[in-house]
């Protein structure tokens, strides 16, 4: 086990992270140079990796910056590589309609097979808990080059809740040498675990991306007008908010909840848009059948309500966009918990387990399941008593203070692989 800062604790590490500067040495030569290969594939782990990546260019002396997408998500994958700037060096392409898991294993070792052929690096890294990360770091592991895990360390200790996240991030962080842990709990589950690779504990990378595209936000109006008219062409209008009207914003996709517990909380989606016909309620549906099918099911077939807006999936600049004007978040997804508590917004996680207990502990996050009455009964606190929403907005986010990145590179620069 080791720490870049033995002592020190998470908020300890911002202050002494400002003293370290990411050109460590200037004298390196080329065969001294580390290659970094990234590997990722998916829209969440596109968000969480970019940053990394952009700071590791900063850096041409000390690295040799190698990005390998998977294309384990297409489009979505497109937009944030587009927003963050960042080409990759090799794109497996491996997007195809009706594949399943092993499909996409398959394909992802077989294609990093050939990719490690012709460049190996020094190191790849991987991110948090998708097929791609697993299958990446099994196909690096292979070819014997060392794995360092970014966000590791998250657990339910229920493998098959989430499904299959939970499996993959276990598997990944038995092959990983270097497991970048978010939180010290994090690290206190690798320890538990007794994982062979070294621990470090960064905070999490989402934040980096998250403090990115804001400033990127505030420091420019007529970007901030594009979002606005992008939201309004994918079907939902902010000037409505213009008043103080509570916005309530949803995403909801997991496989584990399709079938009954879905229709539980679209039902409940429903119920509290009719209960609460001043307050807004914004759902940018995933393209997944199995996600439309239940909502049409619940609503109709005509989706159009006064103050219920269903509208086509975001990209990630419309969504923290968007997000930053919320009142409160109604969600299964897992980045979100850690993101939307660095705005101060309430999130309602529609799970029934939650690999991220350091939100359930700090407040910022309360666990409603697919449960029809939690779910009614969670919002509608929210939205009528003031003092309860004050203390999930202000509560502290447990997953760090926009530095991750640097800590990650902090251990990079200190060649320790």
């Amino acid at each position: 086990m080791v720490h870049l800062y033995p002592t020190l604790s998470l908020a300890e590490y911002s202050k002494a992270v400002g003293h370290i500067k990411l050109h460590k040495k200037d004298n390196k030569t080329q065969q001294d140079m580390k290659t970094v290969m990234l590997v990722f594939g998916t829209r969440p782990e596109a968000i969480k990796m970019c940053p990394l990546v952009k700071v590791l260019q900063k850096c041409p002396n000390e690295f040799k910056t190698i990005v390998c997408v998977t294309g384990q998500h297409r489009e979505m994958l497109d937009q944030v590589l587009k927003i963050f700037d960042v080409v990759p060096d090799y794109d497996l392409n491996i997007m195809k309609q009706g594949q399943d898991l092993t499909d996409v294993t398959a394909k992802v070792l077989t294609g990093l097979k050939d990719v490690f052929k012709e460049c190996r690096p020094d190191i790849v890294l991987v991110h948090g808990d998708t097929t791609t990360s697993m299958a990446g770091a099994l196909a690096a592991f292979y070819a014997q080059i060392p794995v360092g895990h970014v966000e590791a360390g998250l657990r339910t200790h229920n493998i098959y809740s989430p499904w299959p996240e939970e499996m993959n991030r276990q598997i990944t962080g038995r092959i990983s040498s270097y497991n970048f842990a978010p939180t010290p709990l994090s690290e206190q589950n690798l320890i538990e675990e007794k994982v062979h690779g070294k621990i470090f504990v960064t905070g999490n990378t989402v934040i980096d991306a998250l403090h990115m595209v804001v400033a990127k936000l505030h420091n420019n109006a007529s970007l901030r007008e594009e979002q606005d008219k992008k939201l309004a062409e994918s079907g939902y209008d902010i000037k409505r908010l213009a008043n103080g009207k509570k916005l309530v914003l949803i995403t909801g996709h997991r496989r584990e909840n399709f079938g009954q517990g879905f229709i539980n909380m679209v039902t409940a989606m429903k119920d509290l848009s009719e209960k609460y016909p001043e307050v807004d309620f914004v759902y940018p549906m995933h393209l997944n059948p199995n996600v439309r099918k239940p909502i049409h099911e619940v609503f109709g077939e005509n989706l159009a309500r006064p103050n219920f807006f269903f509208i086509e999936p975001l990209q990630y600049l419309e969504f923290v966009h968007l997000m930053s004007h919320s009142t409160i978040v109604l969600t299964d997804s897992g980045g979100i918990q850690e993101e939307a508590p660095g705005l101060g917004k309430p999130v309602l996680v529609m799970r029934d387990t939650t690999e991220r207990p350091e939100a359930l502990t700090s407040g910022t996050v309360h666990l409603v399941g697919t449960d029809y009455d939690k779910i009614m009964n969670e919002v509608s606190i929210l939205l009528d008593d003031d003092d309860a929403y004050e203390t999930m907005s202000k509560a502290v986010n447990p997953y760090g203070d926009g530095k991750a990145c640097k800590r990650i590179i902090r251990f990079l620069n200190d060649g320790n692989f």
